[in-house]
């Protein structure tokens, strides 16, 4: 490798692992109502359940087709795309989503298909990903990985979720013994009134230190929102907006990491079949 190509690869490397650290997220996509909360998604149930909790899926009542992107600290290195279609049948809900990270020396492709079906106070759900991973001059590999997650009503006011992400320890290539993070979550959401809902979640990925997140959003009119959340570990403070008429949602948030700045969040949902 190039003296040259070598050293850019290796601080855009150090760029990415400092401000994942920072963050304490995972770099997929996790829809801009999501982020507006927190980042605490278990028990949230939209098109991006099939990001972050796949057992939310099964309780989706209205099919629909999402597009999302993330612009994190003013880096296009470090920029998420995604769109995914949820599908809504008598027997489950069917999911298929698409995302790309990264810029020309570091990205990542992953595929996912899900199916999640509603069994009585509860959603259950498993995922299966492809995820694909490229180094300039490094070559490429792919794997899949493996996520179950699910959602239950407590009462008409208490919802529990949790989810695991690469339950099977899929490694990062068969070069190496080193592996994809493994992530559990579980959290409550509480809704103590029709226009507001509280959420608090922890996340653990099973080699770094826990993270509490809490969020909650208020439903001003039928059509606007207005969002806020906090996590610990580091602290980062997120605030957010909602639109959505009829057929259609917007959302946009903002996240602020204490040492490296700003990260904005937009997604669009288009509903049908309703």
């Amino acid at each position: 490798m190039k003296p040259a190509a070598w050293m850019t690869l290796s601080l855009w490397t150090c760029c990415v692992l400092v401000s994942l650290a920072q963050s304490g997220m995972e770099v997929y996509p996790s829809g801009a109502r999501s982020m507006g909360m927190g980042n605490s998604h278990t028990t949230l149930v939209d098109g991006y359940s099939l990001f972050n909790n796949i057992g939310a899926l099964g309780r989706l009542e209205s099919s629909q087709a999402f597009f999302g992107f993330d612009h994190r600290l003013n880096l296009s290195e470090l920029t998420t795309l995604s769109a995914g279609m949820a599908m809504v049948t008598p027997k489950g809900n069917w999911g298929l989503n698409v995302s790309h990270f990264g810029g020309q020396l570091f990205n990542q492709q992953n595929v996912g298909l899900g199916f999640s079906n509603k069994l009585g106070i509860g959603s259950f759900g498993l995922k299966v990903n492809y995820l694909q991973t490229n180094m300039e001059e490094f070559g490429r590999s792919g794997v899949p990985i493996f996520e179950f997650g699910g959602v239950a009503e407590l009462t008409p006011k208490l919802f529990f979720g949790a989810h695991i992400y690469n339950f099977s320890r899929a490694k990062m290539s068969k070069l190496t013994n080193d592996t994809f993070p493994t992530i559990i979550k579980a959290g409550l959401s509480i809704k103590p009134s029709e226009h507001l809902t509280f959420n608090v979640e922890a996340e653990k990925d099973i080699l770094l230190p826990p993270i509490l997140k809490v969020g909650m959003e208020y439903d001003f009119q039928e059509k606007l929102q207005g969002r806020m959340g906090f996590n610990s570990n580091p602290n980062n403070l997120f605030f957010g907006i909602g639109f959505r008429p009829r057929k259609y949602q917007i959302d946009y948030a903002l996240s602020q990491n204490y040492k490296l700045g700003f990260t904005h969040h937009f997604s669009f949902n288009l509903l049908f079949g309703q």
